[in-house]
């Protein structure tokens, strides 16, 4: 299942008690939308591999690398907290 729009759409289910976890993919969405989304609902996880990749370059230098890669890190951690 992919982020929905609607916020909290999944509530049902990450409140039912025989559900461990609620994970939905970040597929077609920028990251700053999937992040968005993301913070939207409560309880769910998302899985991030193309949106953790985006703007990073094998043109950059190794620290430029880096700091796109903590941005990223750190957007992602922070929507996940919710």
């Amino acid at each position: 299942m992919t982020l929905p729009e609607r916020a909290d759409f999944y509530r049902e289910f990450v409140d039912h008690p025989r559900v461990i976890r609620v994970l939905a993919l970040s597929g077609g969405y920028t990251r700053a939308q999937a992040t968005t989304l993301l913070a939207r609902n409560h309880g769910v996880i998302a899985s991030f591999s193309r949106a953790l990749t985006e703007g990073l370059s094998t043109a950059q230098s190794p620290a430029q690398f880096n700091a796109v890669l903590d941005e990223a890190i750190n957007a992602i951690a922070t929507a996940s907290r919710t």
